[in-house]
């Protein structure tokens, strides 16, 4: 299982981060049902399991936190049985979900609060927590006109205009990437999820830097959804990875290289806040 969801993680351009973060801690449970002569034995294939999930994607915030708090859990509790350790392994992983979801949860709620009712929105890419808020907000009466970049190479965009099509008092547009600078002059704000903040700098989904520099251009408002553990102060180092070229274009490159970023650097002085769990920050 472990070996499955490295491969799965890798792969994962449809997810969100807090999706990819549950499914790197569940697969921690796979250790759970395998034989271990020690406690020690045990403890460091934990910690060698949880550096071989962190490694399938260093980019993701909320996934390096959520597997080392789990093994760091392990690794402290100084457990005298492979029973007790693999007991107590169940249940931070159950813990470390819990808080994932839960904070996801709030965050939308939170952010639903913050979504008017009549307005024109801009999302891009794909984002969990950007759905769960339309969703409350929209349950509540409110209704909007939302414009849904592709997100290519990959077109992730089209999966949550899928979904948005499906919602109540939800009027979904699909642009293509390089047409938001003329559909942000009809919109009233930009809505968008986090891979992660770090040292003032949103890193998320390639092509939010330039929806993020127009919209401030236009006075369009910027804010960005997500958990409060996304946000990082320090001890961890962002790390962008690149897709194969074969993403962009099917046939060989000849006589010139294909870069496929996979996300991009926003200042966080281009967004005009950002909704958590814990509240709403303004910049």
């Amino acid at each position: 299982m472990i070996d499955e969801t490295v491969e799965e993680i890798q792969e994962m351009q449809t997810h969100s981060s807090s999706v990819v973060a549950v499914r790197a801690t569940r697969a921690l449970e796979e250790l759970v049902d395998r034989e271990f002569a020690t406690v020690e034995e045990y403890v460091r294939s934990l910690e060698r399991n949880g550096t071989v999930l962190r490694r399938a994607n260093p980019s993701h915030a909320s996934l390096q936190t959520a597997v080392r708090e789990v093994v760091t859990a392990v690794e402290d509790a100084d457990l005298d049985s492979v029973e007790a350790a693999k007991r107590h392994t169940r249940e931070q992983i159950d813990a470390v979900v819990s808080r994932v979801e839960a904070a996801k949860r709030l965050a939308a709620e939170n952010a639903a609060d913050v979504l008017e009712d009549g307005a024109t929105l801009l999302t891009h890419d794909y984002s969990s927590t950007v759905l769960e808020a339309l969703e409350y907000a929209t349950t509540a009466g409110k209704s909007f006109d939302v414009y849904i970049t592709e997100a290519r190479p990959r077109f992730i965009g089209r999966k949550t205009a899928r979904r948005l099509a499906k919602m109540d008092n939800v009027d979904a547009t699909l642009i293509t990437d390089s047409a938001h600078g003329l559909s942000l002059e009809e919109c009233d704000r930009v809505v968008v999820g986090m891979d992660c903040i770090v040292d003032e700098t949103l890193y998320n989904r390639v092509g939010t830097f330039p929806i993020a520099a127009t919209a401030a251009q236009l006075d369009v408002p910027v804010t960005v959804l997500g958990s409060a553990s996304k946000i990082v102060e320090e001890g961890f180092v962002f790390e962008n990875e690149y897709r194969a070229g074969s993403e962009v274009m099917p046939e060989p490159a000849d006589g010139f290289a294909i870069e496929n970023p996979n996300y991009d650097a926003t200042p966080v002085e281009l967004l005009e806040s950002v909704v958590t769990d814990e509240g709403r920050e303004y910049f």
